[in-house]
């Protein structure tokens, strides 16, 4: 949609390997955050704080120009406070909350942690403290990805869906792309001036040259459940986990920490390791005065660089970009479509989209 708002003579489509999307896009769980206090002290750890700073700013205008564009309403965005679990463990964090605010203190310009400890016991938790976030919010995936495909084709862009991108070949005057054409077992070819793959995830199919590697996503959501006491997002263990309030149900995932090397697949399929460690996190920690047992599992995808923070770039050569995006990459994505929209002589582009 930045390419179109900035060239609206150029022609641009995009490949859409599904009926619907069903990568990160859409196998997400709806978090509009800027990061834990246990996350951004881990970061801390490995990144000089200017880097920090600058990617949490790079978060915020993210989810800024997403709401900008697409409205609240449309999206389902909702801010029904943010909060993060301590364990024992953790407890050391607390000393740093000044510090960490202050270091924030240019981006929400109010300070973004706060100890809420007195929520505890009406929440429910079986937890040492409790922090929260000034700064996150959470929005409906399904909602947003609709929004978002009606202001495409509304502004004159073209969807084309159910076509898998075997592979492109740049030409003279731009990229040939090869599309499968599986109901024919045939394949077909596009032609345009320029080309962006945008499929995360599944990125290095297309570029193999590119240090992207995948990294899948567990969450499960339960049964309603009568009463539940809390609204919001959570997050504990240095971001790793993480749940949310769903129409009086808990949508709860994460556990990847568990299992790295595993959980780097597009394979789609459940790890029952971070299953097993999910729902057990979902009976001692969250809602440890209710018995129930999940009702629904699956699995997301997004795309990781070596240095998942901070080594991102849009432009792999002047003919064909690349965007890969790590865990937080709703807000990222965006950042990196404005940096992929910037003007140049063709008429034509086509972005690829798992």
């Amino acid at each position: 949609m930045t390419l179109k708002e900035r060239h609206p003579r150029r022609r641009i489509a995009v490949m859409e390997r599904g009926v619907l999307p069903t990568g990160a896009s859409t196998r997400n769980a709806g978090f509009a955050c800027i990061g834990s206090l246990t996350e951004i002290l881990a970061d801390l750890q490995f990144m000089p704080a200017a880097d920090i700073v600058n990617l949490v700013a790079l978060r915020k205008a993210g989810l800024h120009l997403l709401r900008e564009r697409l409205g609240d309403e449309r999206i389902g965005y909702r801010e029904n406070g943010s909060y993060e679990l301590l364990s024992d463990k953790e407890l050391p964090a607390l000393d740093r909350i000044d510090e960490v605010n202050q270091m924030l203190w240019p981006i929400p310009g109010v300070p973004a942690y706060l100890r809420a400890d007195e929520k505890i016991k009406p929440f429910g938790f079986n937890t040492k403290a409790l922090i929260e976030n000034n700064c996150e919010g959470e929005l409906h995936t399904g909602k947003m990805m609709r929004a978002l495909i009606d202001l495409a084709i509304e502004k004159g862009v073209e969807i084309k869906t159910g076509c898998e991108v075997l592979g492109y070949e740049e030409t003279g005057d731009g990229a040939e792309v090869v599309v499968q054409r599986s109901w024919l077992h045939e394949t077909i070819s596009f032609n345009a001036g320029r080309l962006a793959i945008c499929t995360n995830a599944f990125a290095k199919q297309l570029l193999p040259a590119e240090d992207v590697t995948p990294g899948r996503g567990q969450v499960l959501i339960t049964k309603p459940i009568p009463g539940l006491p809390f609204r919001g997002v959570y997050h504990f263990d240095e971001g790793y986990y993480y749940f949310r309030e769903l129409d009086g149900r808990i949508l709860f995932g994460g556990g990847r920490n568990l299992d790295f090397a595993g959980e780097t697949t597009t394979e789609l399929a459940l790890n029952a390791r971070i299953q097993s460690q999910l729902e057990e996190k979902l009976r001692t920690v969250i809602i440890p005065w209710y018995s129930l047992y999940c009702r629904y599992a699956l699995v997301g995808y997004y795309g990781l660089r070596r240095n998942e923070k901070t080594n991102r770039k849009a432009a792999v050569r002047p003919l064909v970009r690349g965007c890969p995006h790590g865990w937080h990459g709703r807000s990222n994505r965006l950042r990196c479509s404005k940096a992929a929209g910037r003007p140049d002589g063709l008429n034509s582009q086509i972005l690829i989209g798992y």
